[in-house]
């Protein structure tokens, strides 16, 4: 902890990325874990999503499974020491594969937090790009057991990022203009698995500035030679304690 405070307090421009770990002590399960919902269920791929009712029914009753598990989840110490470390001007940018919304709850602001497998605090219609609060599509869902369409005739899904579905390649680019401008790159409870969003970490680290990973479990960058630090432990028990420490000098 006091080798991460130390990093801390010495960087100006930190580039956080953060996956499923960092939420988990809000309650909200994690994807690729020994529990994870992939364990329990296949994902229902984009391109299918759109050409099927069956698919759509499917994608749309596992969404509804954790609908209000997402809707009422509340930031953790973890989330809210990211929090202090924008309000004290230290955050370049807090990249997340986290579709939660837990960051802004925190009080990161949007401008400072990148989503880049969306979110789940809207619904996007697929043809003509209406956002629109979920609740109301999911009472329809439930009630119906079909998948809600838009005012325009287009399908309607949760605003996030399926298997198959390209990521947004302006949110990409924001991601990597700050890996290139970052003085110290933090990931954050993710097993650093999933292309392209984990290459970013290790393009700010190429710059030869200090990368530190905190996760319980394994990552596919353990052992990288661009990591200067590694900790396995649960990020709300040592992240609050090294920032307060990183802040308090």
């Amino acid at each position: 902890m006091k080798t991460l405070a130390e990093y801390l307090r010495h960087a100006d421009s930190i580039l956080v990325f953060t996956g499923a770990g960092i939420s988990t002590r809000s309650g909200i399960p994690d994807f690729r874990g020994p529990k994870g919902i992939w364990k329990k269920r296949q994902p229902v791929y984009y391109q299918d999503f759109l050409a099927s009712e069956a698919s759509r029914i499917e994608y749309w009753d596992y969404k509804l499974e954790g609908w209000e598990q997402f809707r009422d989840a509340r930031p953790n110490a973890a989330h809210l020491a990211l929090a202090k470390l924008e309000a004290a001007n230290k955050l370049n940018l807090l990249i997340t594969q986290n579709v939660d919304g837990l960051h802004q709850k925190a009080g990161n602001s949007r401008k400072k937090v990148v989503e880049l497998h969306g979110t789940n605090a809207e619904v996007s219609c697929q043809s003509c790009g209406a956002r629109s609060d979920p609740e109301p599509h999911f009472r329809y869902f439930q009630t119906h057991r079909k998948s809600p369409i838009c005012h325009c005739g287009g399908l309607l899904k949760p605003a996030t990022i399926s298997f198959g579905q390209a990521l947004d390649e302006a949110l990409l680019q924001r991601a990597y203009t700050s890996a290139s401008t970052a003085d110290l790159v933090l990931a954050l409870g993710s097993t650093l698995a999933v292309y392209p969003a984990a290459m970013i970490p290790l393009q700010a680290a190429k710059r030869g500035i200090p990368y530190v990973i905190i996760n319980l479990g394994e990552t596919d960058h353990d052992g990288d030679e661009l990591v200067c630090l590694r900790i396995s432990a649960d990020i709300s028990s040592i992240l609050p304690s090294a920032v307060d420490e990183a802040l308090s000098q």
